[in-house]
Formats: structure tokens, C-alpha cells, sequence
């Protein structure tokens, strides 16, 4: 459509921001609601759905992943594939109760490519800091709204959506770190897939315990 100006108008996705479709008032569900009609970026086009937060939405731990995969983005929940299995494990074995959580993602949306060589299925892309930005203000009204006590950004996409460009798991996993103003209330580790992709997948998911651990310390 070419407007009378003869310019072709922008399809909100190209602003790049979430903004425009959070609702003005209500709580999870509202904005579970809104979000599902969600166009802040361009990447609602090749998915299923909109992925939103699941849990207890009064938690006093929050947890924050990458984006949804294949399961997620077919089920339309967050961690419900093999990586939410084994994080729900760690988890209790830290101390924190499962029930306890509310689980979301810094991007709601599944991005992907399709491999034709790999029986055409669909491989997780990591999503770029302009696709974090625009989805950012559902994660911030995510926050707002559970107001938990401990906030736990599971992997790098998660850690920079939360504090920016310049996290690295690898320096600032395992610690207690300032969230705004909240004080020390985030916590960094690795995100479970990690786990699920390792050589030494014992060692290393002995790794995400003990931060979480530390979590449950906070808590304490």
C-alpha cells in the first residue's frame, strides 16, 4: 500500500520496538495477551507464535533464557524441551524450589534457519542485539510485575539483554551482580543447552548448580 505521499509506510517491525503493543494497564496475563500480537521486529514472521513467560507469577526467582527453540516455539511455553527438563533438575538440586520460578526469554520469538541438508530442520540463530533491544520492554514489564528477589540470566544473550553489550558469562558467572535499582540481585550462569551440548556434560552441569546455589543463597 503507497500512501499519498507515494511513500510505502513502514511495517512496525521496522522500528524495531515492542513498545507500541504492551498494553497500558493489567498484569501478566494482559500482557501475555498483548504479546501474542506482537510485530517489534521482523523475526514474528517465520514463527510459530509469541512465546511468553510461564511460572508463578508471584516468584521470588526469575529466570531468563535466550529465546524459544523448536519445542517452545511448537508448544508456545518456555523450557519445555530437554534444556527445561534439565534446568528444572538443577534447580532443586541447588535448593530453589521449581514451583517457586517464573521463566521467560530476553527474545519471544523462535529465530532459526532451515538446513535442507539437515532433513530441513529448523537450526537455532542467535538473535542479534537490535532483535534484544526491541523485544526488551516485555522483559522489563516482566520484572516489574513478578518483582522477584533474584533475577538469573541464563547464558551471554540473556546477561546482555539484562546489562548490556559488553556482559560475558565467562567474567561474570556465578556472582551476585546490581540490576538497576534492585541492588545484587542478578545472577549470571551458563544457559542449560550448554550443558546439553558439552563433552564433559557432568562437570559442566555441576557448574550450573553450584551458581545456582548461589541463587538459592540469596534467597536465604
Amino acid at each position: 500500500m503507497v500512501s499519498r505521499t507515494g511513500r510505502t509506510p513502514a511495517a512496525p517491525e521496522d522500528a524495531y520496538t515492542a513498545e507500541p503493543f504492551l498494553p497500558a494497564r493489567g498484569g501478566i496475563e494482559a500482557l501475555r495477551e498483548a504479546a501474542a500480537g506482537c510485530r517489534g521486529c521482523p523475526l514474528h514472521r517465520d514463527a510459530t507464535r509469541t512465546v511468553f513467560g510461564a511460572g508463578n507469577t508471584h516468584a521470588r526467582v526469575l529466570l531468563v533464557g535466550e529465546q524459544p527453540g523448536d519445542q517452545e516455539d511448537r508448544q508456545g511455553a518456555p523450557f519445555v524441551g530437554p534444556a527445561g527438563k534439565l534446568l528444572d533438575r538443577a534447580l532443586d538440586e541447588a535448593g530453589i524450589d521449581p514451583g517457586d520460578t517464573y521463566t521467560t526469554n530476553a527474545v519471544k520469538h523462535f529465530k532459526f534457519e532451515v538446513v535442507p541438508e539437515r532433513g530441513k530442520r529448523r537450526i537455532h540463530k542467535s538473535p542479534s542485539l537490535r532483535e534484544m533491544t526491541a523485544c526488551k520492554p516485555w522483559l522489563d514489564a516482566e520484572v516489574r510485575l513478578v518483582d522477584p528477589e533474584i533475577i538469573v540470566a541464563l547464558g551471554a544473550t540473556a546477561g546482555k539483554a539484562l546489562l548490556g553489550s559488553s556482559f560475558r558469562v565467562t567474567r561474570q558467572r556465578g556472582i551476585l551482580l546490581p540490576y538497576e535499582d534492585r541492588g545484587e540481585s542478578l545472577l549470571a550462569t551458563i544457559h542449560p543447552s550448554a550443558v546439553l551440548r558439552a563433552d564433559d556434560r557432568e562437570a559442566v552441569y555441576e557448574g550450573l548448580v553450584s551458581d545456582l546455589r548461589m541463587a538459592a543463597r540469596a534467597l536465604s
